[in-house]
């Protein structure tokens, strides 16, 4: 008898061992398993994301419009021992976005998460100056596209028993950037994109957030810093005086992937370093 109680307390610590080993895992790798999707993910905060995904444990699908962004980027974060695959994607193309979605299921047969990161800003002026096809073209990328993927992501997560969608908006949703109205307005819409999906999508657990950052120092907002002058000039107006890294919105989207943002939906997180005018 005395035996059989050493032997089960010796059994009771080898699983509470291993069930602590597991925890710890878990915590390391909040993402383990996970597939994800993240669009415009070659350069700048996308591939950040992509990245951080990654080493959280997901298994990620990288897109961009040009095959030797691709290439690189794939071969840079494979070259890290991270879990990453690449695909040529114009969101703005249906067969596209198909192709993304069809991939990711050759690959990993389901998929968990969507970074929906893909932006244009091909217009710098007044309103008033706006034709009808750059209207056309900030909308149909900025929002059509967003909403497009999520629909096409739905049915997939919903299979895999729930999701996460985060839709990388800009704080010019919030407030107006000088000369930018036609990507300002698309980036307001994504704010209503977030509370409508977010809503609809509840129960199906497939929760949708928004990320809004401020001025990141990226070659896509590089019109705004690139002069030393107008650096300083901005810096000067923010609570924490720099300008944003890709790394600063990278740990934020992982953190709304994974379990520990589970009671999160239909939120939006400003990382633009306490930017004035949004308060």
């Amino acid at each position: 008898m005395q035996k059989a109680g050493l032997l089960l307390r010796g059994w009771t610590r080898a699983w509470k061992s291993v069930r602590m080993a597991s925890s710890k895992l878990t915590r390391q790798n909040p993402l383990a398993n996970k597939v994800a999707l993240v669009t415009a993910s070659t350069d700048g905060i996308g591939f950040a994301i992509a990245r951080r995904l990654a080493e959280d444990g997901a298994h990620v699908v990288i897109s961009s419009r040009k095959q030797q962004n691709v290439d690189r980027a794939v071969a840079t974060l494979q070259g890290e021992g991270l879990s990453v695959t690449g695909i040529v994607c114009h969101v703005g193309k249906a067969e596209d976005r198909e192709r993304l979605v069809t991939t990711a299921l050759k690959l990993h047969q389901g998929i968990d998460i969507l970074v929906s990161n893909a932006a244009v800003n091909p217009f710098l002026g007044n309103l008033m100056d706006v034709t009808e096809e750059v209207w056309d073209k900030v909308l149909s990328i900025n929002v059509t596209a967003t909403a497009m993927l999520i629909k096409a992501v739905v049915p997939e997560m919903e299979r895999r028993g729930g999701g996460s969608v985060v839709i990388v908006g800009s704080v010019a949703g919030f407030t107006r950037f000088p000369s930018l109205g036609p990507y300002n307005v698309s980036k307001t819409a994504m704010l209503g994109l977030t509370k409508n999906f977010a809503a609809e999508l509840a129960s199906k657990n497939i929760r949708v957030n928004c990320l809004a950052p401020g001025l990141i120092k990226t070659r896509f907002s590089s019109a705004l810093w690139k002069e030393k002058a107008r650096e300083d000039i901005i810096k000067e107006a923010m609570q924490i005086r720099r300008l944003g890294k890709p790394e600063d919105c990278a740990g934020i989207v992982s953190f709304l992937c994974s379990e520990d943002a589970s009671y999160i939906n239909g939120e939006t997180v400003v990382v633009g370093g306490g930017t004035p005018s949004r308060l």
